[in-house]
């Protein structure tokens, strides 16, 4: 099953991750977990910001059409 997470929800977890690595009271074990888990998180988010950025390009895109025929120029 693929776990679903919404770009907040990964975005805190991994600000979790970044401040338990800081404090480094964890074990190597968990450091190698913390990191693989990062990683998925960091993917998660950057593919919803590209899928993001490119939802916004396409809306202004259309907006862009629907103004430059009003004649209004």
């Amino acid at each position: 099953m693929t776990e679903v997470i919404n770009y907040t929800e990964a975005f805190d977890e991994l600000q979790a991750i970044v401040s338990d690595i800081e404090q480094g009271e964890i074990t190597v074990d968990e450091l190698s977990n913390k990191v693989k888990r990062a990683a998925l998180l960091i993917k998660t988010c950057k593919a919803k910001l590209t899928t993001t950025e490119e939802d916004v390009n396409k809306i202004l895109k259309e907006l862009e059409s629907t103004t430059s025929g009003t004649g209004d120029t």
